[in-house]
């Protein structure tokens, strides 16, 4: 009985013991580790992207395009520089006989037309630089990396109820040559940007933001159908900047003139360029080129057809030489060709 008395007591001892060894354990290393855990899991917070959104949201500004007193449509711009330069898009101001853009604080002022390109699509604005709120930090768009963080800041839709809207997406892809038509209903190709940040009509000429709020690019287009929830592109800074660079230093924008013709043919489910014409006081005819050859190549790049022809070409400057790889009667001949303007 003694005995039965003893293993009792030793066996409420140790269960004691092991209660208060999981207690004391519990309380200085588990409840450490859980309230560690938990704290971390509710500190992290997404704060978006507030902060970069505020190192460009007051160089945004709504760009109103009149003609003879009517206002025809609206877009956006930003503002690039201390001396009131403003970068847009050309579509967005294109006949227009008057200007105006408005301003975070509301002040509406009358701008001038620096410079303006329908190829490129890119225009430069000004406004006195006193009424300058911010000027946009201006990124690298060969930095960028598919996925990275992207916003955009315009005014989609209705300038007046839904101006310096942002919205965000991420960077879809680089280096797409994406065919449009310019105001001649020309089809010509331009590199651009993707992203699925939402952009609607009234957004063109705004800026597309990197997450450190460093303008990227310059969204100027969206292609949307059944099938596609939504596209977006944007012309990269490099571009527009190398063209606002030239408008503000007064430089003529020329592109190289060939002085030829072509025609595309589809053959074999392969696109052929015959050269239909060649103006025989060109520098194209002095070098060789013939009507009826055909154009495989632009300086090892092969010409996929008409459009791709053209971007290609204007690649190049006037003064530059490049090398046509032609066929004639079925061999091959490389052309070396100087560019010139057409004037």
């Amino acid at each position: 009985m003694k005995n039965k008395k003893s293993i009792l007591i030793s066996v409420i001892l140790t269960l004691c013991i092991c209660i208060l060894a999981f207690l004391l354990f519990y309380k200085y290393y588990l409840s450490n580790i859980v309230t560690e855990k938990v704290s971390k899991e509710v500190t992290v917070i997404d704060t978006g992207i507030a902060d970069a959104v505020e190192k460009v949201y007051d160089s945004v500004v709504t760009v109103e395009s009149y003609i003879n007193g009517k206002l025809y449509s609206t877009g956006t711009g930003f503002v690039f520089d201390s001396n009131g330069y403003i970068l847009t898009n050309y579509h967005v101001i294109k006949n227009s006989t008057e200007i105006k853009v408005i301003l975070t604080n509301e002040n509406n002022i009358e701008a001038k037309v620096i410079g303006q390109d329908s190829y490129s699509d890119i225009a430069v604005l000004s406004i006195p630089k006193n009424y300058v709120i911010q000027i946009a930090s201006i990124g690298s768009s060969e930095d960028l990396r598919v996925g990275d963080t992207a916003f955009a800041v315009g005014a989609p839709i209705d300038a007046s109820t839904y101006s310096w809207t942002v919205t965000r997406g991420i960077i879809s892809g680089k280096n797409r040559e994406v065919e449009v038509l310019d105001e001649n209903k020309q089809a010509h190709l331009m590199e651009v940007l993707q992203t699925d940040a939402a952009i609607n009509e009234g957004n063109s000429g705004g800026p597309l933001c990197n997450s450190n709020g460093e303008v990227i690019g310059i969204t100027n287009m969206k292609l949307a159908s059944s099938n596609i929830e939504g596209m977006g592109f944007a012309i990269p800074i490099e571009i527009a900047k190398e063209y606002a660079n030239k408008f503000i230093e007064g430089e003529k924008v020329e592109r190289p003139y060939l002085g030829i013709s072509i025609y595309e043919k589809n053959e074999n489910n392969e696109n052929i360029i015959f050269v239909v014409s060649v103006d025989e006081t060109s520098e194209a005819y002095k070098s060789g080129l013939r009507q009826g050859d055909i154009i495989k190549k632009i300086n090892d790049v092969e010409i996929k057809d008409n459009t791709h022809f053209k971007y290609q070409l204007y690649k190049y400057n006037i003064g530059e030489k490049i090398r046509l790889l032609i066929k004639r009667s079925n061999k091959e001949k490389t052309i070396e060709i100087l560019l010139k303007s057409k004037s």
